[in-house]
């Protein structure tokens, strides 16, 4: 931490950056989310587009064998080109699998819930291995990741627009509310447990600052979600999805330790600097990837929004 007299009077502090930029994206999101198609799925494109970039740029960072300290900020090696390629990858994609998440549910007809899935799969199967081919041509040590990359960002992408569209319940707009709602919670409650608390380190050797008190803390306040949000639709059950909420918060911070890892396995700290004071997208949304495909999954065996089951 910097001394006092180096810091600028006229400079915001990093929370402030930080807030402001919080409430320009969350209204963005919201009201996209709440006007669907095509608002929706051109945010949820773009965004998709940044990080499959964020990702590769990472992916293609090259080691500083002169500094001591792996965890530096490393420069980045000239894979722009790679970079762009697997953004392209990943909208084209997700351009040409729309309609297929809007019908391939359970119960309709084209496609099928059975054959949507799986012509899904192999589309997305096809990209990963183009992304993998584009960047083995400079080097095929790392290729691999940029396949992994393009998983990691469109499968959840395109769980992120089934769940909206939710064309057997209608409830894409509560269930969507939910989880952005739920993930927040969770990225809130477990700060300010680990903070007051502290305790035990969760993944010391994949982020120093998470402990056990900050996943309970997350956890309890994720349930508390669930509480609102079932007396506010009126589920029969709310205690179920009050223990459902508390569980993906668990999801939600596997994705957080999964994104670290990443990061850490590159020696990088943040995936960018596009999102002021908060780093990259992937940073801000890594929790929201995997709680997206868990509910995604749970819609899908279970045949509908998991709020209209509960």
């Amino acid at each position: 931490m910097a001394p006092p007299s180096s810091a600028s009077p006229n400079k915001p502090s990093n929370l402030t950056v930080r807030i402001i930029s919080a409430l320009v994206l969350i209204p963005i999101v919201v009201v996209a989310a709440y006007f669907g198609h095509p608002w929706f799925d051109a945010l949820v494109i773009l965004f998709a587009a940044i990080m499959a970039w964020e990702w590769a740029c990472i992916a293609g960072r090259r080691r500083n064998p002169e500094d001591p300290n792996p965890a530096a900020r490393l420069p980045v090696g000239n894979w722009t080109s790679e970079a762009s390629t697997l953004a392209f990858f990943v909208v084209a994609v997700l351009i040409q699998l729309r309609p297929p998440l809007m019908l391939g549910w359970p119960g309709n007809s084209i496609p099928t819930g059975g054959f949507g899935i799986v012509f899904i799969g192999i589309i997305t199967l096809m990209g990963a291995s183009l992304c993998t081919l584009a960047a083995a041509k400079k080097n095929r040590s790392r290729a691999i990741w940029f396949g992994v990359g393009f998983l990691y960002v469109t499968i959840p992408a395109m769980a992120l627009l089934w769940i909206r569209d939710d064309p057997v319940t209608g409830q894409g707009v509560e269930l969507l509310a939910w989880i952005l709602a739920l993930v927040i919670a969770t990225d809130t409650g477990a700060y300010a447990a680990g903070r007051s608390i502290g305790g035990p380190k969760l993944a010391p050797r994949i982020s120093p600052n998470k402990t056990w008190a900050g996943l309970l803390g997350g956890m309890a306040s994720a349930a508390l979600v669930g509480l609102v949000f079932g007396l506010l639709l009126g589920l029969p059950s709310i205690w179920k999805l009050m223990i459902l909420s508390a569980g993906l918060a668990v999801i939600e911070q596997v994705g957080d330790l999964l994104e670290s890892a990443f990061k850490r396995r590159f020696g990088v700290k943040d995936s960018s600097h596009i999102i002021p004071g908060h780093g990259g997208v992937l940073d801000r949304v890594d929790g929201l990837l995997t709680v997206s495909v868990a509910v995604a999954a749970l819609d899908y065996f279970g045949e509908g929004s998991v709020l209209s089951w509960l």
